[in-house]
């Protein structure tokens, strides 16, 4: 039943501004240490998405490694035009249980060939043991930029431009002949390591390049490296000296990139010396971070949760942008060992780039978020080829482990060619969709999308006996690893949450474009679709007839839960009770093989089930134990405290950033259409705030708690339309200041308020 809020709401007209405390990022979450890291991966990082920095000491030399997101060896894969390059092939292998073959011709060359794969950039060094100990290294994030100040006075303060594609580094009280060495990898050496893998990297030489020649010209270096068929790359520095000190630009430019510019690397920094100063470059650079920092941010009773969500908007600031490609196992930061970085630095689509650009849409930074669109729709065409080359149907998915150019790489491939790889990266095109709603985007590229999945999963579908749909066969990432036992003759939750979230989308977007017989044609096929595989207590399992009964790092089985929420807390006691033996089960099963990442989803399954403690909790063990010094996740467990048996440190980013998206889904949660403030806090949380973090419905929420009671909630509505707000005051009596001429219902403790496009509200106790 419907009241009028006014029966016990008083309503004023008249808004009054909110002067928040709230400050992103918070000086004392700087990176600051008594001494530079001694390995690359532990290096303070600078970067914009397409040039990246490591700052750090090799020897007796700062070290400056570089790296830009576009250095790729593409050179193909023969195995993939062959005749067994098939779906329909690998299952007849399957069942006639010579899985052996399968693995040989597409799972062991991702092992054994070095490319394709993600390639470094350069280094520059400096020799500074003249200079005494280093006394300080700080990383201000809020200015994205590094200072470092040795004993004698000499100084450094280094950044990676904001938004155009140059280094700048700046040395004070140093002597006429401090100049920079250009060191270029090592792609030719004698020795070769034999005992590699993807994982620890393989050396460098196994790629066959011959090695590049660094040409020296007054105030400046420059290196150009021929790589595979016509790829090549050039590093540049140029640097001028003045009143003791050392100015310097530099740069890394791409075949590809230098056609579309037209200039190299030598070509800009012979520029940017010359024509832009230090401190005008460093000016439009930290605008570029103002601006940036002002989109959200949070302030938390627990420093720890604070300061790690702090870092994570840091590097991803860092790491994305609408022009750059999507962010890969390392982004800009690969590996500077001598060696190709883990698991080839590539795009793994089977979890790794989904989960970074989880935080992108509560967090407010959709801007940054469509360079992964981007890239994906850019692609679409070599998608569909792969379709219908290896499904041997029309519509479309997509290979889970990619290049820069998405063309599929192989490995384990229940994962890497799996089989509804398209449908979760389709979550995040109606993501962008329901945080935006940006009618165009849902029209021209949301819908077409999920459609193209939705025709795909038609056609590769079968039936059994029952006429109930299923799989030919069926994965559940990273399940029995690459054995033939990770083949499930029944479709697996995983593959199941994203075909019903696909069909049940593109109803519910086919409806919303007027496609009447589109949505009902979806409706129909998710009919015929079983529901999820339950376990004998009610919680979720991987497949018919198969529980989850060991520890596992990857949450597969869960994703109709979360990201999809197919299953959802708030459907009521069925789901409920799913829920919460499905999170009994995970615990009574153990961490013992978890990752990094692990920890970071399983915050965000707390969040969603609304236990807040358990919540913050997984999220400090994450940032605690699973994070090198620079905040940077290593996957494996680093201090030995018993929260894991894995102990190596392969670096990469997924599990930083789902960290993220777990604070904000302690924070605000709008999922089901409607905005919780405040969803799943620990109880000890009294005095808490966030200012404009992203609703679904383009709303951007603003609230602050105090003793443990919330004070105030202002709502700015982007694109107008109906707003849902659980009341979070906990009581019928608050306030509301409107922008325009507005008025209220509330229905179920439900606040529901129409606000005009750019219409502000205010609720206050």
């Amino acid at each position: 039943m419907k009241i009028l809020a006014i029966l016990f709401i008083l309503i004023s007209r008249t808004l009054t501004l909110w002067s928040t405390t709230t400050e992103s990022p918070k000086p004392k979450y700087n990176l600051d240490f008594p001494q530079l890291a001694p390995s690359w991966d532990e290096g303070i990082p600078l970067g914009n998405a397409m040039l990246g920095a490591l700052i750090w000491q090799k020897e007796d030399h700062l070290r400056i490694s570089l790296d830009r997101a576009d250095l790729w060896d593409l050179r193909p894969m023969a195995n993939f035009t062959k005749p067994e390059f098939s779906f329909k092939w690998v299952q007849q292998q399957v069942k006639e249980n010579n899985y052996q073959i399968v693995q040989q011709l597409f799972d062991a060359p991702y092992e054994q060939l070095p490319a394709p794969s993600k390639i470094p950039g350069a280094a520059l060094e400096f020799d500074t043991k003249s200079f005494g100990k280093v006394i300080d290294v700080k990383l201000t994030i809020a200015t994205a930029s590094c200072e470092t100040k040795w004993e004698n006075g000499a100084s450094l303060t280094a950044f990676v431009h904001a938004s155009k594609p140059t280094g700048w580094f700046k040395f004070n009280h140093v002597p006429s002949d401090f100049i920079p060495i250009l060191l270029p990898p090592e792609y030719e050496k004698i020795e070769i390591n034999k005992n590699e893998n993807s994982v620890a990297g393989q050396d460098l030489q196994r790629l066959g390049y011959k090695q590049g020649k660094v040409i020296q010209n007054p105030n400046q270096l420059t290196y150009r490296q021929k790589g595979c068929n016509d790829f090549e790359y050039e590093v540049s520095v140029s640097w001028k000296y003045a009143d003791h000190s050392l100015v310097g630009v530099w740069t890394i430019t791409s075949t590809p990139s230098e056609k579309n510019t037209h200039k190299t690397a030598q070509a800009i920094t012979n520029e940017m010396i010359t024509k832009t100063t230090f401190s005008t470059a460093y000016l439009s650079h930290s605008a570029w971070w103002s601006t940036y920092w002002s989109k959200s941010s949070i302030t938390l009773p627990d420093t720890i949760l604070e300061r790690q969500w702090d870092l994570e908007q840091y590097k991803f600031g860092s790491a994305a942008r609408a022009d750059a490609p999507p962010i890969s196992l390392q982004a800009v930061w690969t590996a500077d060992n001598g060696k190709l970085p883990p698991w080839k630095g590539d795009l793994h689509h089977d979890l790794n780039t989904q989960l970074s650009y989880w935080p992108a849409y509560s967090a407010n930074h959709l801007d940054l978020e469509e360079g992964y669109l981007n890239w994906l729709w850019k692609y679409r065409p070599s998608f569909k080829k792969y379709t219908q080359d290896y499904f041997g149907t029309s519509g479309m998915n997509v290979p889970g482990v990619t290049t820069l150019e998405g063309k599929p790489m192989g490995g384990w491939i229940q994962y890497s060619f799996g089989p509804t790889v398209g449908a979760w990266l389709a979550q995040h095109f109606y993501l962008h969709w329901i945080y935006s709603k940006d009618e165009k985007f849902l029209r021209e590229k949301a819908y077409p999308w999920i459609h193209d999945v939705a025709i795909y999963l038609d056609e590769i579908s079968v039936k059994d006996e029952n006429g109930i749909r299923k799989l030919p066969i069926s994965a559940s990432p990273e399940i029995h690893d690459n054995s033939i036992k990770a083949w499930f003759t029944q479709t697996t939750n995983f593959d199941l949450g994203f075909i019903r979230w696909t069909f049940d989308k593109a109803a519910e977007l086919a409806d919303l474009l007027g496609k009447e017989e589109e949505g009902k044609r979806w409706r129909s096929i998710l009919s015929e679709w079983p529901a999820f595989a339950l376990d004998e207590q009610g919680g979720l399992a991987f497949a018919p007839g198969h529980p989850y009964i060991e520890s596992h790092r990857h949450f597969s089985h869960l994703v109709g839960w979360h990201p999809l929420g197919v299953i959802d807390w708030a459907n009521g006691e069925k789901d409920q009770q799913i829920i919460k033996s499905t999170l009994n089960n995970l615990e009574l099963r153990g961490s013992d093989l978890w990752c990094g990442y692990s920890y970071s989803w399983l915050g965000n399954l707390y969040a969603r089930a609304l236990m807040g403690e358990k919540a913050a909790e997984t999220l400090r063990i994450f940032s605690e134990n699973f994070c090198l010094p620079n905040s940077f996740h290593a996957n494996g467990e680093q201090h030995n405290k018993g929260y894991s048996t894995m102990k190596y440190r392969p670096f990469t980013l997924e599990g930083n950033f789902a960290f993220a998206a777990g604070v904000q889904e302690m924070l605000i949660q709008s999922h089901t259409g409607i905005i919780h403030i405040f969803p799943a806090i620990p109880a000890s949380w009294q005095e808490l705030s966030f200012t404009t973090l992203r609703a679904a419905g383009a709303f951007l929420v603003s609230a602050q708690q105090k003793g443990g009671k919330v004070e105030r909630v202002e709502i700015v509505s982007e694109q107008g339309g109906i707003c849902k707000l659980m009341n979070p005051f906990g009581s019928d009596f608050y306030k509301i200041n409107y922008s325009w001429n507005g008025k209220v219902n509330v229905e179920n403790n439900i606040i529901v308020i129409k606000i005009p496009k750019n219409g502000k509200v205010i609720l206050t106790n």
